[in-house]
């Protein structure tokens, strides 16, 4: 056990000279102030106290360090979270721990929070899933949009399992793989419709439906059928799947409205001439714009 004199405090005094031999402080201009503070040196360095909240630093040559704080602020597309190094670091091959790296990957705001320039609109959901892994329970198809921008996997894995995700992945998707050039055929629809809806309120295009290879085998006598011109006519199929043409109509119906249009279908029979067959092919799909 040490031993020595006992010292009051009165006793422990340094004079000036002894002071500034024992520790040699650096004089800045400093500048206080409610949002943090400013201090100038041989080039101007600022950190305000919203970067160190938001865990971030400015060094000399201008780029970003994570600090010692762990606390985050993130802007995502103007949505504002508060988190955490260690739940943004949690799966280190996602997108977010590379991001919130030692050097990270990202910019900031103008109150030093961490920028991302992605609707953040369900980010929430994302971040809860790294804090405690609950699942959301609405808007999973969103969510699952930001899980894979993001990489994570475990969320990846978990929302495919989830009934929404599971029917749309495993029964619609893989049913429309099997349709012949299925997601061109709903381009060409909507750039036809839009070519077609100068000083009108409705857009009508025609579709053929070609369920088997037998009925593949009509197309051609089918067209002929038509009054309109066989260029106007957007055809799909044949698969080898059990869903029916209504089931192929509901996706194309469902598949246009998702982006933001409104269609119907009615099935269209031309006019059978003298000795001629009338094929039920043909359904006519109406964009209405107002």
């Amino acid at each position: 056990m040490f031993r020595g004199r006992k010292m009051s405090l009165p006793d422990y005094k340094m004079t000036g000279k002894q002071a500034s031999s024992a520790i040699s402080v650096r004089k800045l201009p400093l500048r206080a102030g409610f949002g943090g503070f400013q201090a100038e040196a041989e080039g101007k360095f600022h950190l305000s106290e919203m970067q160190v909240a938001g865990g971030s630093e400015q060094i000399a040559d201008g780029t970003r360090k994570i600090c010692h704080s762990p606390v985050v602020q993130l802007n995502v597309g103007g949505h504002l979270f508060s988190s955490t190094l260690s739940t943004l670091r949690k799966h280190p091959d996602s997108k977010l721990a590379e991001l919130f790296s030692i050097q990270p990957k990202v910019s900031t705001d103008a109150q030093g929070r961490f920028f991302i320039d992605r609707d953040g609109s369900h980010f929430g959901a994302v971040l809860e899933f790294l804090r405690s892994e609950k699942l959301p329970t609405e808007n999973i198809q969103q969510v699952y949009k930001d899980a894979v921008h993001y990489n994570i996997k475990p969320l990846v894995k978990r929302l495919e399992e989830m009934p929404e995700l599971f029917g749309e992945l495993v029964g619609r998707q893989q049913f429309l793989s099997r349709v012949p050039h299925y997601k061109e055929n709903i381009e060409v629809l909507i750039r036809i419709a839009r070519a077609e809806a100068v000083a009108t309120r409705q857009s009508t295009i025609l579709i053929c439906v070609l369920r088997t290879e037998e009925d593949l085998g009509f197309y051609d006598n089918a067209i002929h059928s038509l009054e309109a011109d066989k260029e106007s006519v957007v055809t799909f199929g044949p698969w080898k799947a059990a869903p029916s043409v209504r089931d192929l109509l509901d996706c194309v119906k469902m598949d246009i409205e998702s982006r933001g249009y409104k269609v119907n279908f009615e099935a269209h029979l031309p006019e059978r001439g003298f000795l001629s067959k009338r094929y039920d092919f043909f359904y006519k799909l109406t964009f209405t714009w107002w």
